[in-house]
């Protein structure tokens, strides 16, 4: 009886498994021609445009480029500056990532939504708040007559705000997932703390320092807001001189050359990425985040708690504090209420439009984020899938370090004959800024889904039930609140995208980041404190999401 039951279920069972490998490759196909409509097709153009004349490829014209010793400069800072921020943000944030991951203490939640605010901040209201802080007439300035804003410390300072979070959810995810009865086996075998740290706990937690230095370097390393505000003339990283060089100068063969420059480095940043999430993944053996987390005990360790604290106060806090001090001013919400009034000359609406315009776009840059990342989420549930599958998720991950100024004029250039032409549609600013949120969709989800028993789906798939019908039907009642938690996040990085829609957001209609940068690009104290105004309400959205999302999270262990 049970071997004629094995003989009819087998067959079965493979044909479930070929199915769900077929239903995976279709799975695939929606995100695949996402990808290549609006972010492959439109950074291949914009190259094109630069390196082809009269339909031949002018390769020489990248060894001219680099040449050039203004771009050697450019490329030296670019890197010199992205590697210093990543060595001071490790260096600031490890300490962080340790007390998130052991202590436990009153407010641990509601801080962590505080420290991950800064990273969904559009890098414009970063620039911008720390403007406030070390600029000409900042809080610095005023107490101590002190100047930043011309000096790479303040471009450093702001990519560790910026990137803070990054290390304390990667690297405290993962150490408060590790069983500190290693280390405490250690410590009885006549270790001292310190070796038993170095030689168990280090080795551990590797990867995944590894990961989140590689990720810090990919973000300051493609830093355009942040630099463009506080680098002024003098310092430039790629991305700021791709944007000078298309919108400025308009020389797109320049412009190319960097974007190649940038995206092989990018692409070389992301492969060592994928190798470290693979080797964390599979080379450690984790317990339940809550049960290694207890309240601080000896003075040691609340005084490694009060100086975390006070790190994220002064560097974290302390610059959006004084933004909204600075976006009140002396008249109290004088420049909130500037901000109803038509100027005629930076917008053709009132600058409070901009809110309910960014609201709009995100909202539709959600709904495509979403609908994408789920899918490519799910087709890539299989941890043994091959080659192609694994290629798919590092495609997927690019638009977080290709060049968004390339991407939003690779799509005034290639989206402007039917049956893509969208210049004029309003749908070309959720499609740039959804290419952002697709990575944070599938980056949270995944996790989730592959969480799930497998067997679950055989069953369902041998039983008869459609692909769809599986992942409605087991997948999605387990993924729901993950799938909530990816939205938000999406809406976040939407809400703040900039790099590329400056270019696409039409001027009756610009977006928050938009606005605040054009703002900024004008002399006069009114036009500073609506930009610290308008700024001030986008922090406070992204940290009302940021709120939100920690209160549905159902994993503790602080990753992202």
């Amino acid at each position: 009886m049970d071997l004629a039951r094995t003989e009819v279920s087998h067959p079965g069972k493979q044909t479930g498994t070929a199915r769900g490998s077929a239903a995976r490759l279709g799975l695939m196909a929606v995100p695949v021609a996402f990808f290549a409509v609006f972010f492959a097709y439109p950074v291949a153009a914009i190259v094109a445009r630069g390196l082809k004349v009269d339909g031949v490829w002018r390769l020489g014209r990248i060894g001219d480029v680099l040449a050039q010793s203004d771009v050697r400069h450019v490329l030296w800072f670019t890197t010199w500056q992205a590697l210093a921020s990543t060595a001071l943000t490790l260096l600031i944030a490890l300490p962080g990532a340790y007390v998130f991951a052991r202590f436990d203490f009153p407010g641990k939640q509601v801080l962590r939504a505080v420290v991950t605010v800064p990273f969904v901040l559009p890098t414009v209201v970063v620039g911008t708040a720390f403007l406030a802080l070390v600029g000409r007439g900042g809080l610095l300035d005023e107490l101590w007559g002190v100047r930043l804003d011309t000096t790479v410390w303040a471009i450093l300072l702001a990519h560790v705000f910026f990137n803070y979070a990054v290390v304390v959810r990667t690297v405290g995810g993962l150490w408060g997932q590790l069983d500190p009865r290693q280390e405490e086996a250690a410590r009885m075998l006549g270790a001292s703390r310190l070796r038993a740290w170095r030689q168990v706990t280090l080795p551990a937690l590797a990867p995944a320092v590894a990961a989140a230095a590689l990720m810090v370097f990919l973000f300051t390393f493609t830093s355009f807001g942040v630099v463009q505000i506080l680098g002024g003339p003098t310092f430039s990283t790629l991305e700021v001189e791709i944007y000078r060089q298309t919108s400025q100068v308009f020389d797109l063969s320049t412009a190319a050359v960097l974007t190649l420059i940038q995206f092989a480095a990018v692409a070389a940043v992301l492969a060592v990425h994928a190798w470290t999430v693979r080797r964390r993944e599979s080379a450690l053996r984790l317990v339940d985040a809550a049960t290694t987390a207890r309240r601080p005990r000896g003075a040691g360790q609340w005084a490694l708690l009060a100086g975390v604290l006070g790190v994220v106060v002064l560097l974290l806090v302390l610059p959006l504090a004084v933004l909204v001090q600075r976006s009140l001013g002396a008249s109290g919400f004088g420049y909130y209420r500037a901000l109803t009034r038509e100027d005629g000359g930076t917008f053709l609406v009132p600058p409070i439009e901009a809110i309910g315009n960014s609201l709009q776009y995100a909202a539709a840059a959600t709904a495509i984020a979403v609908v994408i990342g789920a899918l490519a989420a799910t087709a890539l549930t299989r941890r043994d899938a091959g080659r192609f599958v694994r290629g798919f998720d590092a495609l997927l991950m690019l638009p977080l370090g290709v060049s968004a100024v390339t991407v939003g004029f690779g799509f005034l250039i290639a989206l402007d004959e039917p049956p893509l032409d969208l210049r004029s549609s309003w749908i070309l600013v959720p499609l740039a800024q959804a290419l952002v949120g697709v990575p944070f969709v599938v980056r949270t989800m995944l996790p989730v889904l592959r969480a799930v028993d497998g067997r679950l789906r055989e069953a369902a798939a041998v039983l008869g039930a459609s692909p769809w019908r599986v992942w409605r039907e087991v997948d999605l009642p387990m993924v729901r609140r993950a799938l909530l938690v990816a939205a938000g996040f999406a809406f976040a990085v939407s809400l703040g995208e900039f790099g590329a829609t400056v270019f696409v957001a039409r001027p009756d209609n610009p977006t928050l980041p938009v606005a605040v940068a054009r703002l900024l690009g004008r002399p006069g104290e009114m036009n500073y404190g609506q930009a610290m105004a308008l700024s001030t309400i986008l922090m406070l959205v992204c940290a009302v999401a940021l709120v939100v999302l920690e209160r549905l999270r159902t994993d503790r262990s602080g990753e992202f």
